[in-house]
């Protein structure tokens, strides 16, 4: 959002006439002043989809701000509104991801939701994708990318503009976690089990065996194979 203060000023301005006046009128006011704000939750959490029921979410939620706020408390309404309609775009956002996320994505999303309540809280204003994206440490382009995940299938995501800015040591940046993930779903049902399982669970290949019912061999075959497989995809990636 640009001239955030000025803005924020315009919305604190509007609800303080509302709460002199508390008519249609000056409710529309608010609404009015506090678009851009809803048009920045309803871009960021949508990633560019659904904008127009998000944006209806967001005015929902500054409708129930209006409601519910206390103009005798040291928190400015424009803070305040921010976590109504953060919150009412948010919960539509997760009641329309209908789509599988992988778990590194996942995880990303939620980070952005803990950056910005954050930054609201400690700045009474919204951060910019350019903010959330160094905090996480990652390519301002894959912020919105990022949060696209959910509404449209992972497919569809386009998973080059997902990079990290930054390495810690034993962790994989987050465009090799969706490597792997791509790589991991070339492989069959029990392919994947095996390698959770050896790899990620840390079980012997006999604990494998015995929980999957089959021998020692089979499993190593089978990891075997896997191990074939997974590194003929990644190399491809």
């Amino acid at each position: 959002m640009e001239e955030t203060g000025q803005v924020n000023q315009t919305i604190n301005d509007a609800a303080a006439y509302y709460y002199q006046h508390k008519d249609k009128e000056s409710a529309e006011k608010v609404l009015g002043a506090g678009k851009g704000l809803i048009k920045y939750f309803a871009r960021l959490y949508g990633g560019g989809c659904c904008e127009d029921d998000l944006f209806q979410a967001g005015s929902l939620g500054l409708l129930k701000a209006l409601r519910n706020f206390d103009p005798q408390k040291e928190t400015s309404f424009v803070t305040f509104a921010s976590h109504c309609i953060m919150g009412e775009v948010r919960h539509l956002a997760r009641k329309e991801a209908s789509f599988y996320r992988p778990g590194c994505i996942a995880e990303l999303q939620a980070k952005v939701d803990h950056e910005v309540q954050k930054f609201i809280k400690e700045n009474g204003d919204v951060p910019g994708t350019e903010y959330i994206a160094q905090k996480l440490k990652i390519k301002e382009e894959s912020v919105i990318e990022v949060m696209r995940a959910g509404f449209v299938s992972f497919d569809d995501i386009d998973a080059s503009r997902i990079h990290s800015t930054a390495y810690e040591t034993f962790h994989l940046p987050i465009e090799d976690k969706l490597t792997l993930y791509h790589a991991l779903k070339k492989l069959t049902n029990i392919q994947q089990k095996v390698v959770q399982m050896i790899f990620i669970k840390d079980m012997t290949q006999q604990q494998v065996a015995s929980q999957l019912g089959i021998s020692q061999r089979q499993v190593s075959r089978v990891k075997d194979r896997s191990m074939e497989i997974l590194r003929e995809n990644i190399n491809k990636e």
